[in-house]
């Protein structure tokens, strides 16, 4: 290399070094960011259980501490086993838990007892009391918990110092267990009433702002632009699913708890919000799927139909708003049916497209008016015919 190349070389080399620095720089703060992201998530799921973990945590021990120390057993495990299993991670079907539990541990011990008196304990008689055990609580109509509880119990008898009071004293444990988990059962936050309602709320303005880009990409006839609302549209299912397991969690706790009972037509009142709802999402799925293919056509929506869109935008977040602030969107059925009106006045074109994205809103309307309170015939009542 010359000596007056060195420079340029050198000076390129620099450029280099400093773009590869600018660039690990750029990867590291994106990889901080990320990092700091899913450490904000994970706190805030185990905020979320934080109440469980307690409860379950407190069960454990007060189980332990009753059978050990009031009932003198010398090792209850099963009394912490059926405490944990009882309670679960969830706030529903747990009194149907611990009756589950309950009955697949005496079925359990019983024939655990029953062929440790007659057979004694080994291989063959493992495999005998395991599929008895599970066949009989199969045919009773068990459930899967049901069925694996008698299983295990019976092995254990079998398996895990096998005695003549081995068995009376694990069902005993497991009483104690179930009994504690059933008492703390009925102590529940409020969590589980209100996240039904917030989670509707997040569905329907998710659903508002969809519409409110669906106006735009059909104005500019933007095809990327409603392919990805479609998507967006699909992906409520999702948030749908976590409504039906919120709404059924919180049904359970006011039905079970008698510290919650005030909040048994709060709960109720959400739980109506989901059939309604559920159609309204299809509906609106339907409709994104409809915008999809107008761009893809090149249909032109007249105007006075994107009016309507905007008029359904604004109608969808207040009710969002509504559930929010933990009230029924009832205030809202008076701006819905002029929805429903204007509707009824729209020409109809002769294009397929539009008048599809006027068959929805008008059926979005009615659902709407249904997840507010209004009965289903009075509320397609409120959207009359066309003109």
């Amino acid at each position: 290399m010359a000596d007056d190349d060195e420079p340029r070389f050198l000076h390129g080399t620099g450029r280099a070094l400093q773009r590869a620095s600018i660039r690990a720089f750029d990867l590291s703060e994106r990889t901080a960011r990320r990092g700091w992201r899913s450490q904000v998530r994970r706190v805030s799921r185990w905020r979320s259980r934080l109440f469980m973990i307690v409860q379950i945590s407190l069960a454990a021990g007060v189980s332990w501490w009753i059978a050990h120390d009031l009932l003198g057993h010398y090792a209850p495990f099963l009394s912490t086993v059926a405490a944990i299993i009882c309670l679960g991670f969830s706030f529903g079907q747990r009194l149907g838990r611990v009756v589950e539990v309950a009955v697949g541990v005496t079925v359990g011990v019983f024939l655990g007892d029953l062929f440790v008196a007659m057979f004694g304990t080994g291989v063959w008689q493992i495999v005998l009391v395991v599929g008895v055990a599970m066949s009989l609580t199969t045919w009773l109509g068990a459930r899967t918990l049901m069925v694996t509880q008698s299983a295990v119990q019976a092995a254990a008898v079998l398996t895990v110092l096998p005695g003549v009071d081995a068995g009376v004293s694990r069902w005993q444990d497991a009483l104690v267990g179930c009994a504690v988990a059933l008492v703390l059962a009925t102590v529940a936050p409020t969590s589980p009433i209100t996240r039904p309602r917030l989670i509707a709320a997040k569905v329907l303005h998710e659903a508002a702002f969809s519409v409110r880009a669906m106006v735009e990409a059909l104005r500019r006839g933007d095809e990327e632009e409603t392919e990805q609302i479609l998507q967006r549209a699909r992906a409520t299912e999702q948030e749908m699913s976590k409504l039906l397991t919120a709404t059924a969690e919180g049904t359970a706790v006011v039905r079970t708890s008698p510290f919650l009972r005030r909040h048994r037509e709060e709960a109720f009142q959400v739980a109506d919000l989901v059939v309604p709802l559920d159609r309204f999402i299809r509906n609106l799925r339907v409709l994104a799927r409809r915008a999809a293919v107008a761009t893809w056509r090149d249909e032109q929506v007249p105007e006075e139909y994107l009016e309507l869109l905007t008029g359904l935008a604004q109608a969808i977040d207040e009710c969002a708003a509504e559930l929010f602030a933990r009230r029924l969107p009832t205030a809202k059925l008076g701006m819905l049916r002029e929805l429903g009106e204007r509707s009824a006045h729209i020409p109809i074109l002769p294009r397929l497209s539009p008048t599809v994205i006027l068959a929805q809103v008008r059926s979005m309307l009615v659902d709407l008016m249904e997840l507010c309170g209004e009965d289903y015939t009075d509320a397609r009542d409120r959207v009359p015919d066309m003109d």
